[in-house]
């Protein structure tokens, strides 16, 4: 630690005293001043891509000539080792901040210039070695750095980390629906007795949410390849060569993995945030399958005396702190509590959305937050139902044994006998507590046969034409 208690760093509004040991400068230093409002802070990802953009645009600038080989390529590094997470502890502007993401772009200029500046043998706040605006930030603004960011770092979270996830939940799901094929239970409509359908079948219905969830994330994907950069303050481009934001979108590729496009209309680029919106409503839309899914995991599991107990969850640890050897499926809870955090981000991002005032968007730090905190969520959340509920969960005998007892049954007596017979059979089994087969063997001509064949539960699950 230095011995001095701070260290004067400069920007356009004068001076200002930052912590001695600091990367960061003075734009940062009023920034922590000006918005004390939380503890949140852009997540790691969102910093990478930040600092890769930056990395991207040096190596860019150098190419052209725009920027001394030595000081483009000491941005280089001290980029490339920002987006790494050495210098965490120096991004400390809080999400509520100024609207277009300023503060946190001027951050990371500044942390950058401040290590490259170190790099060339200089101290800290040297601007004539390395200048945070006109060197880090060659070629751009925060305008168009940060929805650019926002794009980069949700698409490096859904194809890392929540596509495998999902990935991996939808193929726990097929494998168990084919191990519960030849389980047959009561199907259940309006939470009331339907006709009877394989725990295999359920189980395919949830794999093919999940499917359908995974399609929907590609299509997000694909909208959020297209990036601002390049239209620097407004979207007219100024102060950038027109080439720039290609040459830049194309070294990030490589860098990322990602395939990046520059938009086609800056202007809606950066007066929107119509794909993040986009993306956002995606998300809530594999919430809310995933919550019907984990919720659909509980009902089945419930009891296990007094409910229907149909499948039985992994125990995972100890469910009351009254009752000893209740179990509760927390798994699953957990699931859902995440589900309904997801679809409140999404509510924060839509307000967020239409806050486009004229030229720029001013609420994207928020935005992005919640944008990639449902994406780690929701990564998390399929990681872990999969392996600690899905993977371990097994039918129990409950469900084939309420088959016979179900009264839908008799719903494969109408084409032999008709609605309203069927119907009486019904009410009477229902009234007695006698099964279908007993009352239909009693009040119609249908054989012993006939009765085994219409009423064989395992066909009504792949009905014959």
């Amino acid at each position: 630690m230095s011995s001095t208690a701070t260290r004067t760093e400069r920007d356009s509004m004068g001076e200002m005293q930052v912590p001695p040991d600091a990367y960061y400068g003075a734009s940062t230093q009023r920034a922590v001043l000006n918005f004390p409002i939380s503890d949140l802070r852009f997540q790691d990802s969102f910093v990478r891509a930040l600092c890769l953009i930056k990395l991207a645009a040096a190596k860019i600038n150098k190419d052209s000539g725009a920027l001394k080989p030595e000081v483009a390529d000491a941005i280089m590094k001290a980029a490339d080792e920002a987006a790494k997470g050495k210098f965490r502890a120096d991004f400390p502007v809080d999400i509520f901040q100024t609207g277009s993401g300023t503060s946190t772009n001027m951050n990371a200029n500044e942390v950058i210039a401040n290590r490259a500046i170190e790099i060339l043998g200089g101290q800290r706040g040297d601007r004539s070695l390395v200048h945070p605006n006109d060197h880090v930030n060659m070629g751009m603004s925060s305008n168009d750095a940060i929805p650019t960011a926002i794009h980069v770092a949700a698409l490096m979270e859904i194809q890392e980390r929540l596509l495998p996830a999902m990935e991996g939940l939808r193929d726990s799901l097929s494998v168990k629906s084919k191990e519960l094929w030849g389980v047959i239970k009561t199907g259940r409509t309006h939470l009331q007795d339907a006709t009877p359908i394989r725990l295999g079948q359920e189980f395919l219905g949830y794999k093919g949410m999940i499917t359908r969830s995974i399609e929907k994330l590609q299509l997000a994907s694909e909208r959020l390849s297209e990036v601002a950069l390049g239209g620097t303050a407004v979207g007219t481009g100024i102060n950038t060569h027109p080439s720039f934001p290609g040459k830049v979108l194309g070294e990030l590729s490589a860098r990322t993995g990602l395939t990046l496009r520059e938009t086609s209309n800056h202007f809606q680029a950066q007066s929107t945030l119509d794909e993040v919106v986009f993306a956002s409503s995606a998300l809530k839309s594999v919430a809310v399958s995933l919550m019907k899914i984990a919720n659909d995991v509980r009902w089945l599991g419930c009891g296990p005396r007094a409910g229907f107990a149909e499948v039985a969850l992994p125990e995972v640890q100890p469910g009351s702190s009254i009752m000893p050897g209740k179990v509760n499926p927390v798994i699953a809870e957990s699931v859902c509590m995440v589900c309904a955090q997801v679809i409140g981000n999404d509510a924060t991002i839509t307000i967020a959305g239409q806050a486009g005032n004229f030229e720029l968007n001013v609420m994207m730090p928020v935005a992005a937050f919640n944008l990639i905190q449902s994406i780690q969520l929701l990564a998390a959340s399929c990681e872990n139902f999969s392996s600690k509920c899905i993977q371990g969960l097994v039918a129990t005998s409950a469900g084939p044994a309420a088959v016979e007892r179900g009264l839908a049954l008799c719903t494969a007596l109408v084409p032999a006998i008709g609605y309203d017979l069927s119907a009486a059979i019904a009410k009477e089994a229902a009234h007695t507590g006698k099964t279908i087969r007993e009352i239909a063997r009693e009040r119609t001509k249908l054989s012993e046969d006939e009765l085994g064949r219409i009423l064989d539960p395992f066909k009504m699950t792949e009905p014959e034409p």
